[in-house]
């Protein structure tokens, strides 16, 4: 009986490491980043460069390709030719303009990830070994100050049920430093109202590594409000469920969070990670160690933490010196 035989094209290739992605519990949102390069990609090898097979690229097909995402406009280039018809990107008021800095190193970033799987599973070269990121202008992070805080907080009605519970949602992300995926899956279970912490499991972070955060007594004098509130009109294990007891998915909190913004009269591009943001900023400025700062935020090191928040101002070093100045606390 002849054996089936499978061509090891890209489409092999790109399942296989789907596999071994799927193997080694990466997140969704991870893997379909990869998917999505991989099968950019994959198209743009086939009709520019006449390359059917993972293996037959080189570090100069790499390399041409990053000129090609440099060269080229946002959402002209598709993994499958239908999809200009499905999403119809030219309605997009970002439609052809250039792919960012950030856009173009996360794809090179997911190639290596990739060719680095390949090159082991196959015992060839890896045709990214010399390929770096590209020079990037740090953008500096979304941070709210304390008078646009204090307006945010103050829109809110919570006589309504999804008022009050994005009210408390905020309230939590602005004194945990929780990432919002992370709020939003938050069980009653999960809470300690006693000891004012909540524990963070691994299959709901980031990272993949269960942790716990803290919040004030203020914080905690208002979840128990918001506790007896959702109980009159709602059963659910989540802390913050919709209506119908399911959890809120990210990107419609998102939404909401951007109208709350403009009823507020901030006038920023924020998105609700800049309550994270803001966490981290005040903790170093009110003298919090970077050791603490980085486990609370679930970064894997420092070194992570050091680079995301870089961001303290002239005006914010100045306030932080007045509380060590040598001649102030001279006894």
């Amino acid at each position: 009986m002849k054996k089936n035989v499978y061509l090891k094209d890209f489409d092999y290739y790109i399942d296989e490491y789907m596999y071994n992605c799927r193997s080694r519990k990466l997140r969704p949102k991870t893997m379909m980043s990869y998917e999505q390069t991989l099968r950019l990609f994959e198209r743009w090898c086939l009709e520019e460069e006449k390359i059917a097979e993972p293996g037959q690229v080189v570090e100069s097909t790499i390399r041409h390709y990053i000129c090609s995402l440099q060269e080229r406009g946002k959402y002209t280039f598709y993994s499958l030719e239908n999809n200009k018809i499905t999403y119809n990107p030219s309605r997009r008021r970002d439609y052809s303009e250039s792919v960012s800095t950030t856009t173009i190193n996360n794809y090179i970033r997911n190639l290596k990830a990739f060719y680095t799987w390949y090159s082991d599973a196959t015992a060839s070269r890896n045709p990214t070994e010399k390929i770096r990121q590209l020079r990037n202008k740090r953008k500096a992070r979304e941070y709210l100050d304390d008078a646009e805080v204090e307006k945010l907080l103050k829109i809110f009605d919570k006589s309504y049920y999804s008022e009050h519970r994005d009210y408390m949602i905020i309230m939590l992300l602005l004194d945990t430093g929780m990432r919002i995926g992370e709020c939003l899956k938050i069980t009653v279970q999960d809470l300690d109202i006693e000891e004012r912490m909540i524990f963070l499991p691994a299959e709901n972070t980031k990272g993949g590594t269960s942790r716990y955060v803290f919040f004030s007594m203020k914080t905690c004098k208002n979840l128990q409000r918001w506790l007896q509130y959702k109980d009159r009109y709602c059963n659910s294990k989540f802390l913050f469920p919709k209506k119908d007891g399911f959890p809120i998915e990210v990107s419609s909190f998102e939404s909401g969070f951007t109208k709350y913004l403009g009823r507020a009269g901030i006038n920023k591009d924020y998105s609700p990670h800049a309550l994270r943001n803001n966490f981290a900023k005040r903790c170093l400025m009110n003298g919090m160690d970077i050791y603490t700062l980085c486990r609370i935020l679930g970064h894997s090191s420092v070194t992570i933490t050091e680079q995301a928040y870089l961001d303290i101002s002239d005006k914010d070093l100045c306030k932080r010196y007045q509380l060590y100045s040598p001649i102030e606390n001279m006894k």
